[in-house]
């Protein structure tokens, strides 16, 4: 099989120099790719900029911004057999970008942001007889709740449930959802055996 793997965090630039962006490590997503190597398949991984090697036999496709992974992911879902998507996409981009570099003018600056696309819904729309796996991280006493809604507002065949712990962390803890709102399965460690755990449920429960 072929799979999609998106992975690390996307970038908004303000102007040439400095960017809207998060703490994402992609330990999560290039576990993942780990797993699937090692299970006998292709990992397509889609990477946002991180401090990372790719894992050995790997294809991949370094993106910056969500419009880049947006465009990227469309194109390679087609020639996929399914896709899992752990990226921490960011949610807003400023709506114009500065050329250069903003200079300090001694004056407070309104930044104007607008939403950037929703890749996981746009791949949910055309998967078709593929699988989808969607990652949600979420932080309040409502989670369980949110990610539910995530895998059905993006048409996801489950929903993996981490928490704000896992950023720049080795070890992650995760929930999976299915579409009824069952968590049918959770895991802890490290990244790499998360990673391989998730595999295999994924292989066992989605993979036809």
């Amino acid at each position: 099989m072929r799979i999609l793997i998106t992975a690390g965090p996307t970038r908004e630039y303000l102007d040439d120099v400095r960017y809207l962006s998060n703490a994402s490590s992609g330990r999560m997503g290039y576990a993942i790719a780990e797993a699937v190597l090692a299970a006998g398949h292709q990992a397509v991984l889609v990477s946002g900029p991180v401090m990372l090697t790719p894992p050995h036999g790997s294809e991949v496709h370094p993106v910056e911004t969500t419009a880049e992974l947006h465009d990227v992911c469309n194109r390679l879902f087609q020639d996929c057999d399914g896709a899992i998507a752990t990226a921490a996409v960011c949610d807003y981009r400023p709506r114009a970008r500065f050329p250069g570099k903003l200079a300090k003018t001694g004056v407070s600056l309104e930044l104007e942001l607008v939403e950037t696309a929703d890749v996981l819904a746009d791949l949910g729309l055309q998967k078709g007889h593929r699988w989808l796996v969607g990652f949600a991280l979420e932080s309040d006493e409502f989670a369980h709740v949110n990610a539910l809604r995530k895998l059905k507002h993006k048409n996801c065949d489950a929903i993996v449930l981490n928490r704000p712990t896992a950023i720049g962390s080795t070890t992650n803890q995760i929930e999976i959802i299915n579409p009824v709102g069952a968590t049918v399965a959770s895991f802890s460690g490290a990244k790499t055996d998360v990673a391989h755990e998730l595999w295999n449920w994924i292989s066992v429960q989605l993979v036809k």
